[in-house]
């Protein structure tokens, strides 16, 4: 198998990514601040295999910033040793959903267990009617393990 660049979309098929792509790790979403200073936010998503899919309250900040710049990096990481790293850039596209968005209950079953995680809906749905999903496509992936796929300063 010939080894995928960094950059490369294949990367999304690596082992390594489709296991962090599947985790309950929470994924940390990057974007920049309307006064242009960097912001990163742990947050549940969800994987369709073509978009990571993340959900928000509508009156949620950053959707302001979003909004104005919608360029975002995404990583999703493990704590076990060697450690696995998968890096997405992309374009955050908004969408207002009457309910709580699919995804966001699938991924609170991914989190919780389906028990837990429909129960968990089930009370966000008693305080809130209306949510914003928010989809990446990504454009540029990354992965590092520590093992065959190194940070670009120890790679020669």
């Amino acid at each position: 198998m010939k080894a995928v660049a960094q950059g490369g979309l294949d990367l999304l098929q690596h082992p390594a990514s489709q296991e962090l792509l599947k985790s309950n790790i929470p994924a940390r979403l990057a974007y920049v601040w309307t006064d242009g200073t960097p912001r990163v936010i742990p947050i549940w998503f969800h994987w369709d295999g073509r978009e990571v899919v993340m959900a928000t309250p509508p009156r949620a900040p950053k959707l302001k910033a979003l909004a104005k710049n919608p360029k975002v990096s995404i990583t999703i990481d493990d704590n076990t040793f060697p450690h696995k790293v998968l890096l997405i850039r992309g374009t955050a596209r908004l969408e207002t959903v009457n309910d709580v968005v699919p995804e966001y209950a699938l991924a609170a079953e991914r989190y919780f267990g389906p028990e837990q995680g429909q129960a968990w809906v089930n009370n966000l749905r008693s305080m809130i009617n209306t949510m914003v999903r928010i989809r990446v496509t990504p454009e540029w992936v990354g992965l590092l393990d520590f093992q065959t796929r190194f940070p670009s300063a120890l790679s020669s």
